[in-house]
Parts: C-alpha cells; structure tokens; sequence
C-alpha cells in the first residue's frame, strides 16, 4: 500500500497570518484606549475623595479654631481671586500639629515622609504643597479674608476647594473653558 506524500509541507497562508495580526492589533488598542479612560476615570475619583477629606479637615479646623483659615483677597497664582496655596492648607492641616503639640494634626495622610498616598513630596516645610493626581496644586479660596473681610470671588459661604484637573488651569468664571475638567466641592 502506497501512501500519499504532499508535497507541500502544511503551514498558514499570508492571508491567514495577516488576519490574525491585525485582529491582535485590534484587540490591542482596544486595551490600551480602555486603560486611559480607566486611569482617567480614577484620578477623578481620587481627586474628589482628597477634596472630601481636606473638606472634612477644614470643618475640624473651624470647630477647634472658630474660623477657616483665611486667605488673601487678591488674585493670586491661579488667576482666581483670593485664591490661596495648598501650602496654606498643608501648614494649618498637618505642619502646625506637628511643630506644636497643643494643636492637632487634621490630615495625617499628608506625612511627606511616611504617607503612601502620594499627596505631597520632599519634606514638612511651610513651602510643602498638596498636589492632586495630576500634580496640580488644590485651590482654596475662604469666604473671610485675613483682614476679616469678604472674599468677593467665593462661591461657597464657608470656603471653596477644588483641582484644576488634567489641563492644570482654571479662571474665576464658572463656565469658563478652563474649568471644564476642575473637581470642586461647589
């Protein structure tokens, strides 16, 4: 009995291997896209669980010291009237505690040295900032002034805190392009 022999040996067309890549790179950028949108949609969800915590902390602040902190009413680097630097919240929430043991320590997350939460970096300064997760500074505005007056840009009676988001920019008109990606607490 004779057996048949091919005389081609068996393997896969250029059409089949052709197919199978471009249905790899289909499904690749599938994935890829997905992730960005998954990071994006957690550094939000980040962002607004830190504003809840320093919102949280700076309502602690007012019962124990009878006022937020106040800050100036003037523009300040953010463009927004009488906008202050995180640094100004990193100093009454976590360094003033620190450096003085009568005063409490609001936020502990904020440890530059120890904390894993990745809210500041360096060491405990009064030139520390609070960056959110996109490494923007948050924005905090009081509604009464150092001086004791009102802040005319405050949207909140009490204070407002936000992030600039991705672009890092933002403007004191609400509906201003700029803000389109902030977190607020307003």
């Amino acid at each position: 009995m004779k057996t048949q022999s091919r005389r081609h040996p068996a393997a896969f067309t250029l059409i089949e291997l052709m197919a199978v890549i471009t249905i790899i790179v289909i499904l690749a950028g599938l994935v890829v896209g997905g992730l960005g949108y998954v990071n994006e949609k957690q550094a939000r969800e980040k962002a607004n669980i830190q504003i809840a915590l320093l919102s949280k902390a700076l309502e602690e602040y007012k019962m124990d010291m009878g006022i937020y902190p106040p800050t100036d009413n003037k523009p300040g680097p953010f463009t927004a009237s009488g906008t202050s630097t995180s640094a100004t919240l990193f100093k009454v929430l976590y360094l003033d505690g620190l450096q003085d043991t009568t005063k409490k320590i609001y936020v502990p997350e904020l440890d530059p040295v120890n904390s894993k939460q990745g809210w500041t970096t360096g060491t405990a300064s009064t030139a520390t900032k609070i960056t959110d997760p996109w490494g923007n500074e948050y924005c905090y505005r009081s509604a009464i002034n150092a001086a004791g007056g009102e802040n005319a840009g405050t949207q909140n009676p009490d204070f407002d805190l936000w992030s600039m988001g991705k672009d890092g920019k933002t403007s004191d008109t609400l509906d201003h392009k700029d803000n389109r990606d902030d977190i607020r607490n307003f």
